[in-house]
């Protein structure tokens, strides 16, 4: 807030159109070289430039059918022909389905709404069998007990890791976002932005980024209590009889078998806990639950203790 604050004194300025200070620092903290950084308006700004840079008529884009939902909006926007993957029974994602589609891939890993993760390995076997397509792998909730793909991006020039200052960083609104990759693809996608708008992120959201990468130690403090109270919250729920998947991210994903989703949601609300639901029909029995303070992780358990009993 000190750095934003002390920016907003000189907003009579344009932003830095280099982004060199988030830049470098983004670039410190992964192990790569600030040319192999772009920052973005989000991370949202991020994937739309890897969209209107690698997909066309001829190439199309694929991702899962029960993903981030921006992706199909994107593919939508770009007049684009897009595959969407089918998940397997238990929700993760066959690495093997997305062999050779000759199209631009885009997995969010963590997944959303499930939270599940694929391993390295598996990224590593997609990037083999597509050597001549665009693989994004869609970071935004890797912080939380996933490992990243940045790595990776030394070893393959077809990768796009896309993270986010939303999630870990606590700067949802500041809109502050970032990918990482090789050279080349970096220099595309900055001809998008410095042919759209090279002022992308303005001059207080970018020094609150900054002051967050310095103070690097606090959000990997944040991010293991998260870790911490999801599994408190996971428990509380499992012992209430309700299904989880493995998530590595700071939601959880769960039904009940004694209420359906949508209901659940809508008690939840009558008691004042917001939840997120999704009417899509693979998913309409579950809800995806953030991972709160310790009162709101045991007020969440209480309202759904009593609306269940309401059930019986």
């Amino acid at each position: 807030m000190a750095a934003a604050q002390s920016a907003a004194l000189d907003c009579n300025l344009y932003s830095d159109p280099t982004l060199t200070s988030v830049r470098e620092r983004i670039a410190r903290l992964n192990g790569v070289e600030s040319e192999n950084v772009i920052v973005t308006n989000g991370s949202d700004e991020a994937l739309s430039f890897a969209f209107m840079a690698y997909c066309d008529k001829e190439t199309g884009a694929a991702f899962p059918d029960i993903s981030y939902g921006f992706y199909p909006v994107f593919g939508k926007l770009y007049g684009l022909d897009c595959k969407k993957i089918a998940l397997k029974d238990d929700f993760s994602i066959n690495a093997s389905d997305y062999f050779g589609l000759g199209r631009t891939i885009f997995i969010a890993n963590p997944n959303a709404p499930t939270g599940l993760t694929l391993t390295l390995s598996e990224i590593e076997d997609i990037l083999k069998n597509n050597p001549d397509n665009i693989v994004v792998i869609d970071e935004a909730y890797v912080d939380f007990g996933a490992e990243s793909a940045v790595p990776l991006t030394k070893k393959y020039g077809n990768l796009l890791v896309v993270g986010t200052f939303s999630k870990s960083r606590s700067l949802a609104g500041a809109r502050v976002g970032f990918g990482i990759a090789s050279k080349e693809i970096i220099k595309d996608l900055d001809k998008l932005r410095n042919s759209t708008n090279p002022y992308n992120v303005n001059s207080m959201s970018l020094a609150a980024a900054a002051a967050a990468l310095d103070d690097n130690e606090y959000y990997v403090s944040n991010c293991k209590k998260i870790e911490t109270s999801r599994k408190v919250m996971s428990d509380g729920l499992k012992a209430l009889g309700f299904e989880l998947t493995d998530s590595k991210a700071n939601f959880v994903f769960a039904k009940h078998p004694k209420i359906d989703g949508k209901e659940l949601y809508l008690k939840l609300r009558e008691e004042g806990v917001l939840v997120r639901h999704f009417d899509a029909d693979r998913i309409s029995e579950y809800n995806r639950i953030t991972v709160g303070s310790e009162s709101e992780v045991s007020a969440l358990l209480s309202a759904c203790e009593k609306i269940l009993k309401g059930t019986n």
